[in-house]
């Protein structure tokens, strides 16, 4: 693959080509400095200020005592290290509030190429819709889709020069809230033949779409035909649409071909193995419930499931651990509790240790069937008391339960890759 191939797949490069039968896009060239913020792995996780005073997460209800606690007190003898102030791009801000605005009040963001589809878990909508510069710039420094993008679009070229390309790109796009996912299609080309048709939501079972499969697949043919075949340049490529309830058919994007575009229903030994002469074009999309492949919706971030040294849950372990110590110092066993090493022999404390875990495991069982966006908001809630009373103790061990009971998922859907 070729850097030309990949780079005619930046959304700013074919879409004034193909504005008329794609959607509304307004795109915003990125200065240099909000690039690095989102590069930014060794600083705390800060979101922009914000010149409009819009917040990614709006406060339901206002606590007096966060902003006390929050106060460093003056004149004390060792002076705390300042926390450095909170990045600010009020340009490029105000010229995106004004494109939102432009574009009916609702959007969704895209880099040159890829999409912040990982994080959208950590929205307070749970998907991509953004009405502000702070509800995009959080969830573009949560994604790691877009640190390739940012480090590696050219990491499969064979004739690599570069590893960013010098310009990125914000791609504002118009939020339908129409829009039914089911009606989304990933097309393959090779040597500028359509060779295959995927489905592009494969996480969900679409009984209408088997009703409609032949007349969806004849109009995405002639669009191809129509207004893509002869107009973009590169041989190999796929590219996504849209079919609207009124069969028009809408240009979503462009992928390379291979790398590290999903192939979804297909493999790419299939698609290399397709005969490019005569074979009418295959279409697949999920014919049962039982072909559903998981995805982002039934899986959480790798963070929740790393046990490492040095992790989140490591830490949580050795926290839980000083919390069952003090609570348990004044018990007659005497000696300490170590929830890595059992001392069988403080039996008091074996079972009190043994009861919380089977009440831990039973609750996180019956938690698995609960969406991840409301497991997510229950371990936000208990990660927020750093002194656990042994209630908050149990709700942190139930929801590690259930995470690690989802672990096979997370597995399979979380190293996607969204382009």
């Amino acid at each position: 693959m070729k850097v030309e191939e990949i780079n005619r797949c930046q959304i700013q490069e074919w879409y004034p080509k193909f504005k008329s039968v794609s959607i509304k896009t307004i795109i915003h060239e990125l200065p240099e400095s909000f690039v690095q913020y989102l590069l930014q792995d060794d600083e705390p996780f800060l979101l922009p200020l914000s010149i409009s005073n819009d917040d990614a997460f709006p406060n339901r209800i206002h606590n007096p005592l966060d902003e006390e606690d929050c106060q460093v007190s003056e004149g004390s003898g060792d002076e705390a290290e300042q926390p450095s102030p909170p990045p600010s791009f009020p340009d490029l801000e105000l010229k995106i509030k004004k494109s939102i605005e432009t574009l009916g009040g609702a959007i969704f963001p895209k880099l040159n190429w890829s999409a912040p589809k990982d994080s959208a878990w950590i929205s307070t909508t749970g998907n991509l819709r953004c009405s502000s510069f702070s509800e995009i710039a959080l969830l573009f420094r949560a994604s790691d889709s877009l640190v390739h993008d940012l480090c590696h679009a050219y990491d499969s070229c064979s004739d690599k020069s570069i590893s960013r390309p010098p310009t990125f790109f914000l791609a504002l796009r118009k939020w339908y809230q129409s829009f039914r996912p089911e009606m989304e299609f990933r097309c393959f080309v090779r040597c500028q033949v359509l060779v295959g048709i995927s489905q592009r939501e494969v996480t969900g079972f679409y009984p209408a779409l088997l009703e409609r499969k032949n007349d969806i697949k004849a109009l995405i043919e002639e669009f191809f035909v129509d207004n893509v075949r002869l107009q973009f340049e590169s041989e190999n490529y796929t590219f996504d649409v849209y079919v609207t309830n009124d069969g028009r058919v809408k240009l979503l994007d462009f992928n390379p071909w291979g790398a590290f575009t999903l192939p979804l229903l297909f493999s790419w030994e299939e698609l290399e193995g397709t005969s490019v002469v005569g074979d009418s074009v295959e279409f697949r999309i999920l014919e049962s419930q039982c072909t559903v492949r998981p995805g982002l919706k039934t899986a959480v971030p790798f963070d929740y499931l790393d046990t490492s040294p040095g992790s989140g849950w490591d830490q949580f372990l050795r926290s839980a651990d000083e919390e069952l110590q003090r609570q348990t110092s004044s018990s007659e066993a005497g000696d300490c509790f170590s929830m890595r090493g059992l001392d069988l022999r403080q039996l008091k404390l074996g079972g009190l240790a043994l009861s919380l875990c089977l009440k831990s495991f039973a609750l996180g069982c019956l938690l698995v069937p609960f969406s991840c966006e409301a497991l997510l908001l229950l371990f936000k809630f208990a990660v927020h008391f750093p002194k656990l009373p042994q209630f908050m103790l149990w709700l942190r061990l139930a929801l590690g339960f259930s995470c690690i009971l989802w672990q096979d998922v997370v597995n399979r859907a979380g190293e996607e890759r969204f382009y």
